[in-house]
């Protein structure tokens, strides 16, 4: 869950959109758009998850198209409990760990296929397509929107699968991106670069760098601090918000800040496209 702020406006939504569009309405002045049920064709939706038809958005991941594949290398991130801290002038805080490291495909299979207690996350973050098997690359084609919009020049392409809650927090990129939902919800909160810095140093108490997922901004108090400034309801700044579902694609453009949480039940599955 998340709280709601109205101080987050919804961003612009479009159900239909040609590039001509995007690139005179968006790209080129750089404003964010939410386009529906744009994205539903790419092969990755219908080949990688099983959806539940009795419950809207619930996803499970299609164990038998994706276990021949199980050998590939992935960057994972674990997140669990640690145990609490305590001092004698406060009360214990719970707190969590955080992990980053290089795994096998299978062990994010078998811990999506089971229960797991909800304070344990295991997320496939920023997982690089070039990195994966030319079969799954050509089940995630890049749109016609990222090749046709600008010059066609993709920095860099990343996966996204877990488990809800996942999140990250507030972050800018150094090139436009078009972020889409493959399967499950993801909420987006977005500001401007000068309010998303304000708010940033606000947090640090210093500049610092924003435009990478470090493990500083993913654990401790740092990321703490991030967390409460955008989705609690203590934030002053005016913002933008958008709610995805599968098929849904949200333009961000360049220097925005923004932070992602993944909601609901099921497997929630993202890409994105970096690109110039």
């Amino acid at each position: 869950s998340y709280s709601t702020n109205n101080r987050f406006h919804p961003v612009e939504t479009l159900h239909s959109l040609t590039t001509e569009t995007f690139r005179n309405s968006h790209f080129t002045p750089g404003t964010p758009v939410l386009i529906r049920k744009h994205f539903l064709s790419i092969p990755a939706i219908s080949k990688w998850f099983n959806r539940t038809p009795d419950k809207p958005n619930f996803y499970n991941l299609n164990t038998t198209y994706l276990d021949p594949f199980a050998s590939t290398i992935v960057p994972l991130e674990l997140t669990r409990p640690s145990p609490p801290s305590t001092s004698s002038a406060e009360e214990p805080q719970q707190n969590e760990s955080f992990e980053r490291f290089d795994a096998p495909l299978a062990l994010f299979l078998s811990f999506a296929s089971i229960s797991q207690p909800p304070t344990t996350r295991l997320y496939l973050a920023q997982c690089f397509l070039d990195a994966l098997p030319s079969d799954l690359q050509s089940d995630l084609p890049t749109p016609e929107l990222v090749l046709q919009a600008g010059r066609g020049d993709i920095y860099a392409t990343s996966l996204w699968l877990g488990r809800p809650p996942t999140r990250t927090p507030l972050h800018r990129d150094p090139n436009p991106n078009l972020f889409v939902q493959l399967a499950g919800r993801k909420v987006v909160r977005l500001m401007e670069p000068s309010v998303g810095r304000a708010v940033y140093e606000r947090v640090r108490g210093r500049v610092g760098h924003a435009n990478m997922r470090g493990e500083e901004m993913m654990a401790g108090e740092e990321m703490k601090g991030l967390e409460a400034a955008v989705w609690g309801n203590g934030m002053e700044e005016n913002g933008w918000e958008a709610e995805l579902e599968s098929g849904d694609g949200l333009f961000i453009p360049m220097g925005w800040w923004h932070s992602v949480r993944g909601i609901g039940d099921g497997v929630t599955g993202s890409v994105n496209w970096w690109f110039r």
